[in-house]
């Protein structure tokens, strides 16, 4: 068994994640060592995936060359509310074939629904092959039963129908006009001449693929990959990615997204940097411990505050609502924490910082 300290764990999840000193070439580069980027409308400081690439790639990153990169050169592609690399399309093809899998009341229902409207869906695919790409709008809603739901989508029909689709990579989404989708038949935008792999292989790669991004995780979690190490005053049963324990670390400052995959975890995050950790946006403001939209601060292999933020555009600022330290952050990582705001503020084409 490979013995290791805990700040040595924390520092191969950091550099699995590309938040070391050493940044990613280009954001297709960043993408394929992260595995995805998962996307999220929300945009009290800017889009959960936009900020995920500035704190990779810094302030040379624009959300222009995102979209450049999704919807026109194709060197990624959008799939279920989440960004891959092209070259790993064919990975994820036996999951699209195979939607929805499984014998829960949920997947029974949406193939149930997609059985009855099938002559909706051939109606759709027509429409997008002759006219595509198109909005949900711009189609008519021919479905024979309604999708029922006690949520916004009940009754959204062309909008399911299409999301359905979708994610059996039937279709695909094209681009965007604002935050409206363009859907279109999936041969135009996905690399669908790429080689079949069968199911197991896929399944297989895609694991090592998230150790990979992950350098360190509970087995529960990653499967049967790595090799086992014990992170000394952690219980659990750990494994890593064999390279990244002879990997050296240099360290830096940033900003995370709430959706950052370093802090998705939250079981992985307490463990290994004693972080205790939610998204408080849904919860009422009286029961919230540190705010509405608050983005982690790493420096180097430790998480030292936490910074509740705004981009109020009209006026041209950055909202600091708050700025709280985590125990045991000193002068110099407050200072630090300051600086990488002031970083976010210049990203963002604001003119200046305001702590409220």
């Amino acid at each position: 068994m490979i013995r290791i300290s805990r700040r040595r764990a924390r520092q191969i999840a950091v550099s699995a994640q590309l938040l070391d000193a050493v940044r990613p070439a280009s954001i297709v580069s960043a993408v394929k060592s992260l595995g995805f980027i998962q996307m999220d409308p929300t945009a009290v400081v800017a889009r959960t995936e936009h900020l995920v690439l500035w704190s990779r790639l810094g302030n040379a990153f624009q959300p222009k060359d995102l979209a450049l990169a999704v919807y026109r050169k194709r060197t990624l592609f959008e799939w279920a509310a989440f960004i891959y690399p092209a070259a790993d399309y064919a990975l994820y093809r036996p999951q699209m074939s195979e939607w929805p899998r499984g014998a829960g009341a949920w997947n029974a229902r949406v193939r149930d629904w997609l059985s009855r409207n099938e002559q909706f869906r051939g109606y759709v695919l027509r429409e997008l092959e002759k006219r595509g790409p198109l909005r949900s709008r711009d189609l008519e809603d021919r479905s024979v039963t309604s999708w029922p739901s006690s949520g916004w989508t009940n009754n959204r029909n062309v909008g399911q129908m299409l999301d359905f689709l979708g994610t059996r990579g039937e279709i695909a989404v094209a681009g965007r006009q604002g935050s409206e989708r363009l859907w279109d038949v999936a041969h135009r935008v996905l690399p669908v001449d790429q080689p079949a792999i069968e199911a197991e292989t896929a399944t297989r790669a895609l694991a090592l693929r998230r150790l990979r991004s992950q350098g360190i995780g509970l087995r529960k979690h990653l499967g049967e990959v790595g090799v086992p190490v014990e992170v000394v005053g952690v219980t659990g049963d750990w494994v890593a990615e064999p390279r990244a324990l002879e990997q050296p670390f240099a360290g830096r400052s940033a900003i995370l997204s709430p959706f950052d995959r370093l802090v998705y975890d939250r079981e992985r995050l307490l463990a290994l940097f004693g972080f205790d950790y939610r998204l408080e946006m849904y919860v009422p403001r009286d029961k919230r411990r540190w705010g509405y939209y608050v983005l982690p601060i790493l420096v180097g292999d430790r998480i030292v505050a936490r910074v509740d933020a705004a981009a109020d555009r009209k006026r041209s600022l950055l909202r600091v609502r708050s700025l709280l330290p985590e125990a045991g952050a000193n002068r110099g990582d407050t200072a630090q924490a300051r600086a990488e705001i002031e970083s976010l503020r210049q990203w963002l084409g604001l003119e200046r910082v305001v702590y409220e």
